[in-house]
C-alpha cells in the first residue's frame, strides 16, 4: 500500500498505538531540543525524574531567547543551563549563538529523525526533512528521560505545490497563503505535508520558513520531502553524510488534500493581530511604517538576509523607519559579512543585532506607542511586541525591506521600476565554525550544577479530590494565546525558573489583580472559547495558573499543545458540550463537579457539572495517561509515585 511521507516517519518510531487518526499513539523521539525560555525549567523537571544521564540519542540546550543581560537572573540561569548539560550530557549552545531552529538544521538535523522542542516552532526542522514537534517542557523531560512521545495520531493535510514562485514572492508568502485560507485553528490535529513538482524549487531554508509558521496554522507539525535541494544543504555544511532522500511513494493517499500553485502568488501581508489575518499587501499600501525587522525566529537565514542587504545596496532607508536585523545564528551573520552583505546593511543604515529571538518573543525592540512594525517573525499576538496596543504585520524579508526605503508599506513588485530583484543563491560551502557548542563528555559528567537564587524547586501539587468546587473568577474569548495568559518580554521571562514570582503575571494583560485574586479564592476556574491556549508550547501557561489554584479550564475548545500542558499539571480541561452554554457563564459564579476523580478513573467523557445551580454537560477528550496525570495531580507526582512504567 502506497504510504505518505508522514505516516512513513511515524511507523518507523511507532511504540504505542496504531495510525488511526484521534487515537493516542506513542513514537521514539530521536532528538530533543530547549530554549532557555521553556529549558529552565525542562531541566529542573529531569532533574526531578532521578535519572543521571540523558536517554535520548541527543539533546541539545540552546539560549536564544533570555539573552537580555538587564541584571543577575538571565546571566545566573545561563550557568545553570550550561552547567545541568553538562552534569546531565546535553549540548549547550550559548547566547549570541543562534536561535535554536536555524542552529539545528544547521549542526544536527538529519532526515527522518524525530525532533520534539520545548518550543511550538520546532517543526521548521523540516527544512532537512526532520518531523519536528512543539511540546511542553514536562513533555520533552521525559522524552529526554527515555520515555517516548505520546500524542492524538494527526490527520494527514496533503498540500501539492506546482509551479515557481515569481520575482518579489518568496517562502513567506507560501505560508500566508496557508494561513489565509485556513487560519490559525484550520489545521488543528493535522500533519501538513508538502509534495509535488514545485517543491524542487523550494530550498532547505525556504521549507524550514514554511515549516516554522505551520505552527500558526494549529498543525501538529508539518514535513517536506528529502531531496537533491536537502543534500545539497547539507553538503554545504560539510554534513553531506546525513542525507537520504525520502519522500511519499507514488500514489500515496492523505486525509485531506490542497493544492497551490506557487506561480500565482502575490506578496501577501498578516494585519495586526492575527497570523490568520491575511491579505495581500496591495490591500494595505501606503500606511505609514515606523519600524522594520527582519530575522529573528523565522527569516532569518543567509537568504533572508542576503535579499534584504541586496534591496538596500547603494540606498538609505526612510529616515522615519528603524530597521532592524536578526541573524538566526552566527554562521548566517558570518556568510554573509564574507558575501558582502553586512557593509550593505550597515551603510543603509540598518541596525545589526546578535543572533537570538528578540522582538519576537519581547526581548527587546518593541514599537513606540501607536507605531506601525512589519516583521518577518512567525506571530503578532496583542501585545506580543512589548507594547501595548501594538501594530505589527507579518511579512516577508521582501516587503519589510521595501516598507524600510519607502517609509509605508510597500508591495515589493512596486520597486521594479529602479531595483532588479535579487536572486540570491545559498553558499556552495558555508563558513562553518561549531566550536561555541559545547559538547557533552565523561569529563563534564561530574561537573557541579550551580544554582542561582532565582532558581527555585518545583512546586508540590495536590492530587484531585473526589468532589471539586471552584469559584470562576475569569472569562476570556476565542484564540487566547498563551501570550495572553503568560506573558512573555523582557519583564516576565527572567522568571522562568522561579513559579512564585513569574506566577504574579498570569492573565495580567487582562486583570493584573488576577493572581490576588486566585489566592483569595481558593480552587478556582477559568472560563475560554475556542482555541484556548493557542500559540507557545510555553508550558508556564499551565503550570503558574495551576500553582495560583486553578484546577479547571472550561472552553469551547482548546489548542493541542496547551491541553497536553494543563494535563501534564492537573488541571482539567473541559469543553463544553454545547458551545452556547458560553453565553450565560459568568465571573464569580460557582462550579461543582460531583465525583469528578472517580468519573476520570473510570473513563467517563461526558462530565456533567453544575454552574449556579444550573447543569452543564462538558467532554473531556484524553488520553488515559492523561487521566491517570489528572488524577494524580500532575505528571510528575505520578512518576513520584512509582507508576512511571504506565505512562
Amino acid at each position: 500500500m502506497a504510504r505518505n511521507l508522514t505516516h512513513k516517519i511515524l511507523e518507523a518510531h511507532l511504540v504505542e498505538g496504531s495510525l488511526t487518526p484521534g487515537r493516542e499513539i506513542a513514537i521514539r523521539i530521536d532528538h530533543v531540543l530547549l530554549q532557555d525560555a521553556t529549558g529552565t525549567m525542562a531541566m529542573l523537571e529531569l532533574e526531578a525524574l532521578g535519572i543521571h544521564r540523558v536517554r535520548s540519542e541527543l539533546a541539545v540546550q540552546y539560549v536564544d531567547h533570555n539573552i537580555l543581560q538587564t541584571d543577575n537572573k538571565n546571566a545566573d540561569d545561563h550557568r545553570y543551563l550550561q552547567t545541568a548539560c553538562a552534569r546531565y550530557g546535553l549540548h549547550f549552545s550559548p547566547a549570541g549563538n543562534g536561535v535554536s531552529h536555524q542552529v539545528h538544521m544547521e549542526r544536527f538535523g538529519i532526515p527522518g529523525k524525530t525532533l520534539l522542542g520545548a518550543d511550538s516552532h520546532t517543526p521548521g526542522s523540516t527544512g532537512v526533512s526532520m518531523l519536528g514537534i512543539g511540546a511542553g517542557g514536562l513533555d520533552v523531560a521525559l522524552a529526554m528521560a527515555g520515555y517516548p512521545y505520546h500524542l492524538p495520531c494527526p490527520r494527514v493535510l496533503g498540500v501539492r505545490l506546482d509551479g515557481k514562485l515569481p520575482d518579489w514572492v518568496s517562502a513567506k508568502d507560501v505560508i500566508l497563503e496557508m494561513l489565509r485560507r485556513y487560519g490559525v485553528k484550520g489545521c488543528l490535529g493535522k500533519i501538513v505535508e508538502y509534495w509535488g513538482p514545485g517543491v524542487r524549487h523550494l530550498s532547505a531554508t525556504d521549507r524550514e520558513t514554511i515549516g516554522n509558521m505551520g505552527t500558526e496554522l494549529g498543525a501538529t507539525s508539518s514535513i517536506f520531502p528529502s531531496d537533491e535541494r536537502t543534500k545539497r544543504y547539507l553538503e554545504a555544511q560539510n554534513r553531506g553524510d546525513c542525507w537520504a532522500e525520502l519522500a511519499a511513494d507514488g500514489g500515496a493517499s492523505y486525509d485531506e488534500e490542497d493544492e497551490i500553485d506557487l506561480s500565482k502568488l502575490e506578496p501577501l501581508i498578516a494585519r495586526p493581530s492575527s497570523p490568520g489575518n491575511v491579505v495581500p499587501v496591495r490591500e494595505v499600501a501606503g500606511i505609514k511604517v515606523h519600524q522594520a525587522i527582519v530575522g529573528s525566529s523565522v527569516n532569518s537565514s543567509f537568504r533572508d538576509l542576503m535579499v534584504a542587504a541586496a534591496m538596500v545596496e547603494g540606498r538609505h532607508i526612510h529616515p522615519e523607519v528603524s530597521f532592524h536585523i536578526n541573524p538566526g545564528s552566527r554562521q548566517v551573520i558570518e556568510n554573509v559579512t564574507v558575501h558582502g552583505g553586512l557593509i550593505s546593511l550597515l551603510r543603509a543604515g540598518a541596525r545589526i543585532h546578535e543572533s537570538g529571538c528578540l522582538g519576537c518573543i519581547g526581548m527587546g525592540q518593541a514599537p513606540g506607542t501607536g507605531q506601525v512594525s512589519l516583521r518577518t517573525m512567525p506571530r503578532n499576538f496583542p501585545g506580543r511586541s512589548g507594547t501595548k496596543d501594538d501594530q505589527v504585520y507579518l511579512c516577508s524579508p521582501e516587503t519589510a525591506a521595501a516598507a524600510a526605503l519607502r517609509g509605508v508599506i510597500t508591495d515589493p513588485r512596486d520597486l521594479e521600476s529602479d531595483l532588479a530583484y535579487p536572486r540570491i543563491e545559498d553558499p556552495e560551502r558555508y563558513l562553518v565554525e561549531a566550536s561555541a557548542i559545547v559538547a557533552p563528555s565523561e569529563e563534564l559528567g561530574s561537573t557541579e550544577v550551580v544554582r542561582g537564587p532565582n532558581i527555585r524547586p518545583l512546586p508540590e501539587m495536590e492530587p484531585l479530590p473526589e468532589d471539586l468546587e471552584v469559584v470562576i473568577i475569569l472569562k476570556v474569548g476565542d484564540n487566547i494565546s498563551t501570550d495572553t495568559i503568560m506573558p512573555a518580554g523582557a519583564r516576565v521571562l527572567p522568571l522562568r525558573s522561579n513559579v512564585e514570582a513569574i506566577s504574579e503575571f498570569v492573565y495580567s494583560q487582562v486583570n493584573p489583580d488576577f493572581h490576588r485574586e486566585a489566592r483569595a479564592a481558593g480552587a478556582v476556574a477559568v472560563v475560554g472559547g475556542e482555541n484556548y491556549g493557542q500559540g507557545s508550547s510555553r508550558e508556564h501557561a499551565a503550570l503558574a495558573p495551576r500553582y495560583l489554584g486553578v484546577r479547571v479550564k472550561l472552553a469551547k475548545s482548546f489548542a493541542r499543545i496547551h491541553q497536553a500542558n494543563l494535563c501534564n499539571f492537573g488541571i482539567l480541561p473541559l469543553a463544553l458540550r454545547d458551545p452556547s452554554d458560553y453565553e450565560w457563564i459568568r465571573k464569580g459564579m460557582r462550579m461543582i463537579l460531583q465525583g469528578i476523580r472517580k468519573r476520570l478513573a473510570q473513563g467517563d467523557v461526558e462530565i456533567p457539572l453544575e454552574v449556579d445551580g444550573r447543569r452543564v454537560m462538558t467532554r473531556i477528550e484524553v488520553s488515559d495517561r492523561q487521566r491517570r496525570y489528572l488524577v494524580a495531580g500532575g505528571a510528575l507526582n505520578l512518576v513520584r509515585e512509582g507508576s512511571s512504567g504506565q505512562m
